[in-house]
C-alpha cells in the first residue's frame, strides 16, 4: 500500500522491501517531520521512503551527515535532517514554502544547518555538498556554504554562478577556484573530495571540473548555511533559486555521485518537480 515496489522505477535501481511498510529510517524521518508540527502528502512519504531505499542499495547512505529532501511546503518539514535526529536545520524569516522546495528572498534569507565540518566531519580529505536547484541560481550568489575562522578561513561551498560567467566552488580549501558557467544552471549540483590533492565539482552527473587544489583543514568555528554562505559568521550573498535538495557529509567517488544523482532525480521525479 505504501508503493515501495510498486511500478516501473526511473532511475535503474532495484526497490527493496523493509518487511512491509516504510524503511525505519524513513519513517523515523516522518515521525519528526509530525513532532516538529509538520505534514507530507502519501505521495511525498512514499518517495522519500524510496529516496532512502535507493541510498542505501547505492551504498551512499553511510557517507551522509545531513540529507534535507524539502518536502512539506513548512519550514517544520523542510528543516528536518532524512539521515538522523541530529543537524535540524533552522530558517530564517523570508523563505518561501511549496510542493516544488524552498525558495529564498536573495537579499537575508539561509538555513542554519548547525553543521560545523572541523566537529561532524571525519577527515579534510572526504566531504560533498550538493544543492539541487530546480530554478536557476542567481548570478552573484552561494548555493551552500561555509568559511571557517581565522587563521585557516577555510571554504566549502557551492557558488554555481558566483558571476554570469564564472562559477566558484571550494572543498576545504582557502583559494580561489573559479570556472567558466553557462547563464542557466539548476540540477544536482555537487563537489566532493575524496582525496588531498583535488576535488571535483558536478553537475548531474557530469563531472563539470577537476580541481587540482590541495586541502588545507575542515572549516572550523562557523555552521555550512544553505542558501548562502555562512562567511565566518557573517551572511554572504543569499540565494532566490527554488532549493528541492540539499546534503552535507564524507566525499563521494564518481560512481556514488552518479548513483546519488539517479537516486535523487528519480525522487524529484516522482514529486514532478525535476529539471
Amino acid at each position: 500500500m505504501f508503493g515501495v515496489g510498486v511500478g516501473v522505477r526511473v532511475g535503474g535501481f532495484t526497490p527493496v522491501s523493509s518487511g512491509g511498510g516504510f524503511d525505519p529510517d524513513a519513517q523515523a524521518f516522518f515521525d519528526r517531520v509530525t513532532t516538529a508540527g509538520g505534514t507530507l502528502t502519501t505521495t511525498e512519504k512514499n518517495a522519500t521512503n524510496q529516496l532512502v531505499l535507493d541510498m542505501k542499495t547505492a551504498g551512499i547512505w553511510s557517507s551522509m551527515k545531513a540529507v534535507y529532501p524539502m518536502v512539506g511546503a513548512s519550514a517544520a518539514a523542510c528543516a528536518q535532517n532524512l539521515k538522523s535526529s541530529s543537524f535540524t536545520g533552522t530558517f530564517t524569516s523570508g523563505w518561501t514554502f511549496a510542493s516544488t522546495g524552498v525558495t529564498g528572498n536573495g537579499s537575508s534569507t539561509f538555513m542554519n544547518t548547525t553543521i560545523i565540518p572541523s566537529v561532524s566531519i571525519a577527515s579534510q580529505d572526504s566531504m560533498h555538498l550538493t544543492y539541487y536547484a530546480n530554478t536557476n541560481v542567481k548570478a552573484g550568489a552561494f548555493n551552500i556554504g561555509v568559511r571557517g575562522a581565522a587563521p585557516s578561513n577555510t571554504d566549502s561551498f557551492i557558488a554555481a554562478r558566483f558571476s554570469s560567467s564564472q562559477s566558484y566552488n571550494a572543498v576545504n580549501i582557502n583559494t580561489i577556484t573559479l570556472r567558466s558557467e553557462a547563464i542557466n544552471v539548476k540540477g544536482f549540483l555537487c563537489v566532493s573530495r575524496i582525496n588531498s590533492t583535488t576535488f571535483k565539482y558536478y553537475k548531474a552527473a557530469t563531472i563539470a571540473e577537476t580541481y587540482t587544489e590541495t586541502s588545507t583543514a575542515l572549516s572550523n568555528t562557523y555552521s555550512v548555511y544553505v542558501g548562502a554562505l555562512n562567511l565566518s559568521g557573517t551572511l554572504l550573498f543569499p540565494d532566490n533559486s527554488s532549493c528541492a535538495f540539499a546534503s552535507i557529509g564524507d566525499g563521494l567517488t564518481d560512481t556514488q555521485e552518479s548513483n546519488f544523482y539517479t537516486a535523487v532525480q528519480a525522487f524529484q521525479t516522482t514529486l514532478s518537480r525535476n529539471v
